[in-house]
């Protein structure tokens, strides 16, 4: 019986690709040796870095005045590298605060420099992304998060601004189509639409790097990294790996746009659900649920949460539950989640609507 998962990340990944890792784990590229015991500087794995690199560029359709850069750290080294690098120190930045990453990535500028939050939705426990603010055109910066995984929201339409435009894209990248242009920063983790926990995709606009004027520590320092095309010490091997192997089956799925209609489907399915169910309600505003993760909870937990939770054990339904900090149920639902998936989960659903 096939187990569903709905983990919010590190998450799920295409079967062809653990297929391909798991023989490269033995013997990769006719080496006899293994993808982890390999040189990052050999020909082989340099081969890699190129393609994932190449592969990026491709799906999501980046300008040359664009680098792509594979670090480590997670989209939490961000938070502070990305301040260093543009906040100046007489300048500002500013922040839109919509969820628990966002407000860590504000605290970390904040200890950096002159550092505000334009806009929350936190007094709603963030259940919508704020709408109604305006960027200053001379700030350092202007950061956001796509969208939230503990919360269930998303951004659908980014802002106009003048000021450098920075985002956090940790878990949708890859996931719709994205007019890099206009943004001068993006980053994502990539345990969620990209690979295994281990790299962070980096995407820098060049002219807008060397403008701080602070000094930079050596390895929060994005010139550092693509001076050495992200190899200036050695790199994680295995996530950049299992990355381009993602990145391969998502080109051969039809990219972002197929992915798009994918997400928007199985997403369609289980808000329908949701709201039609009287069992269960959606936390998020209406207009701003995530296609990657729908939060929501039981109406009368006391009562149906044994049962439910017996339903979706039993169906082999993995990763619903809530974040810890919020509880209730979160159904992550990434590029390589199946549609059967979903619908195994609209079942169990149903069958505690029709227990009782």
């Amino acid at each position: 019986m096939k187990t569903h998962n709905f983990s919010a990340g590190p998450c799920i990944l295409p079967q062809e690709v653990f297929k391909e890792v798991s023989e490269s784990l033995i013997n990769f590229d006719n080496l006899g040796l293994s993808v982890i015991e390999i040189s990052h500087r050999s020909k082989s794995f340099v081969a890699v870095m190129d393609e994932a690199v190449a592969l990026v560029r491709e799906q999501l359709q980046i300008p040359d005045t664009y680098e792509v850069l594979f670090l480590q750290g997670g989209a939490s080294m961000q938070f502070a590298m990305l301040a260093f690098n543009f906040l100046s120190e007489n300048g500002k930045a500013q922040y839109l605060d919509t969820g628990a990453w966002s407000s860590k990535a504000y605290k970390e500028a904040a200890g950096l420099g002159n550092a505000e939050v334009l806009a929350s939705s936190k007094e709603a426990n963030y259940n919508f992304i704020p709408k109604d603010y305006e960027i200053e055109d001379d700030a350092d910066y202007f950061h956001c998060t796509s969208n939230n995984t503990i919360y269930g929201t998303q951004i659908k339409k980014f802002p106009q601004t003048e000021a450098p435009l920075i985002c956090d894209m940790s878990s949708d990248i890859f996931s719709r189509p994205l007019d890099v242009s206009k943004f001068d920063l993006i980053y994502a983790g990539a345990q969620k639409n990209l690979g295994p926990a281990g790299a962070t995709l980096v995407i820098v606009k060049k002219d807008a790097l060397g403008r701080s004027g602070r000094y930079i520590p050596t390895m929060l320092d994005y010139n550092t990294h693509i001076s050495k095309g992200s190899m200036f010490n050695t790199p994680p091997v295995f996530s950049v790996y299992v990355s381009m192997l993602t990145l391969r089956w998502l080109k051969a799925n039809g990219g972002v746009e197929a992915a798009q209609k994918r997400n928007e489907e199985k997403a369609a399915l289980l808000y329908n659900e949701i709201d039609r169910n009287p069992f269960f309600t959606g936390t998020a505003a209406v207009e701003d649920r995530s296609t990657m993760n729908a939060c929501f909870l039981l109406n009368d937990e006391a009562a149906h949460k044994e049962a439910f939770d017996a339903i979706i054990a039993e169906k082999k339904i993995y990763g619903v539950n809530g974040h810890r900090s919020v509880g209730g149920y979160r159904a992550s639902m990434y590029n390589a989640m199946d549609l059967d998936s979903v619908v195994a989960l609209l079942d169990c659903m149903k069958e505690l609507e029709n227990k009782f």
